[in-house]
């Protein structure tokens, strides 16, 4: 699985989180919640260090990735972390389309 990151949603979440500059942001899964990407399931986020990441991306000085216990829930399909302009938020989406 490969995760990819706007700049616009790296720099939100380094600011919403307030995580400096060389620290990690996890993306999990969690049971519930409104997920689009596995009936059932939704993301989480937390800001902690890696213990053994699946996948991770770089940007504007933080590492966000996904550790292996959660990988399953992409399908082994591209994972995209973006900004919405119009909702003002960040979106999660997956799949083959950029």
């Amino acid at each position: 699985m490969n995760m990819y990151i706007s700049n616009e949603a790296a720099a939100y979440m380094k600011e919403d989180l307030q995580a400096e500059s060389g620290e990690s942001v996890r993306f999990f899964v969690r049971y519930g919640g409104c997920g689009n990407i596995q009936t059932g399931f939704s993301l989480g986020v937390a800001k902690e260090d890696p213990v053994e990441p699946a996948t991770f991306i770089e940007s504007a000085g933080v590492r966000f990735y996904v550790e292996e216990q959660d990988n399953w829930y992409f399908d082994g399909l591209p994972f995209y972390i973006e900004w919405s302009r119009s909702r003002q938020e960040i979106t999660f989406r997956h799949g083959e389309t950029v």
